[in-house]
């Protein structure tokens, strides 16, 4: 059974930096592409960062050369660094493969900035 299961999130200024940690049991790692996804209050699940078995990764334009996502497949964990966080990054950010598999979704872990 897979699982995956966020953490590193919290309450940060803006301009500050958090990384986020996203530890996966079962045989997720086995597929070539993970992502990092968030959803805000009122608005809809996006993604933000993915990375391929190459080690390629793809952003969303609003946090690129501000977030890298990386991985340890030793460790089964897939990482993102977010620095220089604004207000507009304050969401629920979760792990999932990309595409997102519906039944992958864990809790995800509150990443809040204030102003």
């Amino acid at each position: 059974q897979v699982q995956l299961v966020e953490s590193g999130g919290g309450l940060v200024q803006a301009g500050g930096s958090l990384r986020l940690s996203c530890a996966a049991s079962g045989s997720i790692f086995s597929i070539n592409r993970m992502g990092w996804y968030r959803q805000a209050p009122g608005k809809q699940r996006e993604l933000v960062a993915a990375i391929f078995s190459t080690g390629s990764t793809n952003y969303a334009d609003s946090v690129k050369g501000r977030f890298t996502i990386s991985r340890d497949k030793a460790k089964n964990t897939i990482y993102l660094q977010m620095n220089s966080l604004k207000p507009e990054d304050t969401a629920v950010y979760y792990c999932n493969t990309f595409p997102f598999g519906p039944g992958y979704w864990g809790q995800g872990t509150q990443v809040t900035v204030s102003s």
